[in-house]
Formats: structure tokens, sequence, C-alpha cells
């Protein structure tokens, strides 16, 4: 069964086949290393769309260390493994965040769902089809590295946005990780953020150079530069309080990064929509 095909269409069609939709859109935000600021970016990307009037779920992905709940100060009493389970539905289990935004929460220190089954996959995707009427992006906040499941999860989205650093270590997983997704899912459009630069100048320089390579090895993809974050130290007062920094302190450069990105990404999101049927095609690999 081809099936992360089938988490692509349903949201282009109503779970029985029939209205068509015409403004969901799924975001997979990644990183090829850890400690590059994505959950943060993610939270705060969604927090601004929601005070663009849009509907906004947060899906933390990264199944078995989720943390955005952390960040955000909130205690969930459920996640996404007691809807893995059939022990509660998703929509039960979503938990309010800042700006109205709705975060559906992972399970934390769990190995079990580090790589999901292929049931495990259905039953996920049996559940947010629930949930496609409800919003008008899906953020998916992905792990680090290029594990199965971060692969499902990004094949599932109309774009995927890296998150890197000019660290030549987070540009080298960067790379990895777009091959793999280009090579093995099929997936030709990636949208760079470039995290923690003084100026939008070295964002560029860390663009140029990832395309340089990629077309280099012929990878034959296409890659966006989304924007970029400054090093602020207000990221790290607020992330210390459990606040957003683009609420605590709107008037912060790193806040103007983020009302940039997010005006970006409106305008760059891919044409058509996401749909669960599209995650189902790669369910078993």
């Amino acid at each position: 069964m081809d099936q992360a095909g089938t988490l692509r269409r349903l949201t282009a069609n109503g779970a029985d086949g029939g209205t068509l939709r015409q403004h969901l859109k799924g975001i997979a935000v990644a990183s090829g290393k850890g400690g590059v600021g994505k959950t943060n970016i993610v939270a705060n990307m969604a927090f601004d769309l929601s005070k663009r009037g849009k509907r906004v779920l947060v899906f933390d992905a990264d199944m078995g260390l989720g943390n955005i709940h952390i960040l955000l100060g909130l205690a969930p009493k459920y996640n996404v493994g007691h809807v893995l389970t059939g022990s509660e539905k998703i929509k039960e289990i979503l938990v309010d965040g800042p700006g109205g935004m709705k975060i559906l929460p992972a399970s934390t220190g769990n190995k079990k769902y580090s790589e999901i089954t292929t049931e495990e996959k259905l039953t996920l995707k049996t559940e947010l089809e629930i949930l496609q009427n409800d919003f008008d992006y899906i953020i998916f906040d992905i792990g680090a590295g290029i594990s199965a499941n971060v692969m499902f999860f990004c094949s599932a989205a109309q774009d995927v946005v890296v998150v890197a650093s000019p660290e030549p270590t987070s540009f080298s997983d960067a790379y990895a990780m777009m091959k793999v997704l280009s090579r093995d899912y099929l997936v030709k459009n990636f949208k760079l953020l470039v995290n923690s630069v003084r100026n939008l100048g070295e964002a560029q320089v860390v663009f140029k150079r990832l395309v340089m390579v990629a077309d280099r090895f012929n990878l034959k993809i296409k890659i966006d530069l989304l924007g970029h974050m400054v090093f602020d130290e207000s990221v790290t007062q607020s992330v210390r309080k459990q606040r957003l920094f683009s609420d605590l302190y709107p008037g912060a450069e790193v806040s103007k990064c983020i009302r940039n990105i997010t005006g970006n990404m409106e305008r760059l999101v891919g044409e058509g929509e996401f749909s669960w049927d599209n995650v189902m095609e790669h369910a078993g690999k």
C-alpha cells in the first residue's frame, strides 16, 4: 500500500471523499542537527500566524522526546501516545496554547514511540482526519536527524522548513536531510530558515552555499530562503520564563524576524492542499 501519498489528499477532500478543502496547509519544520532552536521557532511562528487570524495546530512530532509543552509552561494530562493506544481521542487531548493556537503534545521520554509502526501511523491518520476542518495550518515540530519518524512526517507536508545555523555541523546535517528526503521520499522543495545569525547577509551566505552544494551533487531540489533569526538575549530570557519571545518582547529584533518569516511562509507555501494521504505513501518505510 502506497500510504504517505494517502496522509496529503485527505484534506483536499472530506474523509468521505466530499467537499474540496481550500485552505489547510501542512508544514514540517525539521533540522538535521539538534540544538538549533527549532521548537522555539515553531511555537513563535504558530503564535504569529494565530495573531494573523489563522487557526493553527502545532503537532509535536518528536514522538518520544516532545518538549513544546515544557517550552510553553503547559502540563498536558494526555499526549499522542494515548491516541495511538486507543485510550483517548485526539480532540480530547488538544491543549490550548498562547494566542489561540492548539497543541497536540507528544510523549516525553518514551522510547516506544521513537519509531512508530505502520499500524500506529494508520491510527494517527484516522484520528487526524477528524481535525481536518478545524485548522488553516498544521505545523509539525519534527525531531532532529533522519530517523524513520522524521522522514514520515516530512513526507506529509506541502513544504519542509529546514532550520540550520551557520555552524559547519548544522550545515552538513541540513544538507544530509535534504539529500535523503529528495532521494528516497521524492521531496524536492525546501524552505531554509537560518538561526543565530547577526543579519540577513550572514543567512544569505549559508543559503547560497547550501544551494551551491546541492547543485554540485545534482540533487535537483529547489531551496528558498524563508528567513533568518538574529541572535537575541530576549530569546534566552523568554525560555527561562516559559513564555514566547514574540509575545513577551514584540519589539525585539528577533520578533520582527518571526513576523517576516510567517509573512514569507504565507506567500511561499506550496500550491495545493495538505492531505494525510501523502503521509501514508511512505508509512511502511
